[in-house]
């Protein structure tokens, strides 16, 4: 009897152990890859460029009405703007009042995280190439990244209307991109199950709401093909 005590003593306290440490961290099913938001080699911020700015997606991703996958933008189409624009305008502004104030030319202020992107496309201070250089790809870090069984098509998404958040969360908040969404096979299920063929279904109205007649396929060769 004093035998099954301690078993029984044992075994509350590893359950009460096992909670403790539960709601101390943050678990996830294998897979869910909600949170990952890896460091990049620019610290490109689209709560700036696409909140602030309003520079639309596509304009950066333009692959994502006629490709299965939205593509990363090359670094020369970041020049289209960062050819003139160097730094932060307060910090350019500064720099020009201070000029005026010493009576000298402004100095051309470029931010760190840019004169990153500079180097990679082997330029210099005045964006000009660098004699015996040659450019170098920026190695973007993925964020969201699908299982190669899963066969997820943007320009069917974008095409019906199918809003960038609708998965990717409130990109135009994010300082760095996050993954919010788990992306798996439930979540993408529920998302068809709640949203007609023709685009005009529940998506940007959230999950709480019933099944729609007519609603996009779940059937598995819809995915997996």
């Amino acid at each position: 009897m004093q035998r099954w005590t301690s078993k029984t003593f044992l075994l509350i306290a590893g359950c009460v152990a096992c909670t403790a440490f539960v709601s101390t961290v943050s678990l996830t099913l294998p897979g869910n890859d909600a949170g990952h938001a890896p460091e990049q080699p620019i610290a490109y911020s689209h709560r700036l460029h696409a909140g602030e700015l309003g520079i639309d997606c596509q304009y950066c991703h333009f692959a994502a009405d006629k490709s299965p996958v939205a593509g990363i933008p090359p670094a020369s189409l970041c020049m289209n703007c960062h050819n003139t624009v160097t730094a932060k305008s307060d910090v350019v502004e500064a720099e020009k009042q201070l000029a005026e104030k010493e009576g000298r030319l402004a100095r051309t202020i470029i931010s760190p995280e840019l004169k990153k992107l500079y180097n990679a496309l082997a330029l210099d201070d005045e964006r000009k190439p660098i004699p015996g250089r040659k450019p170098e790809p920026l190695r973007w870090q993925r964020v969201h990244d699908l299982p190669d069984f899963v066969a997820f098509d943007h320009r069917v998404h974008v095409s019906r209307g199918v809003a960038c958040q609708s998965c990717h969360g409130a990109v135009e908040t994010m300082e760095r991109v996050q993954q919010v969404s788990t992306l798996s096979m439930g979540w993408c299920v529920e998302c068809h199950r709640l949203n007609t063929r023709d685009g005009k279904g529940a998506v940007e109205a959230g999950f709480n709401h019933p099944r729609v007649e007519g609603h996009v396929s779940t059937d598995c060769a819809a995915c997996h093909y």
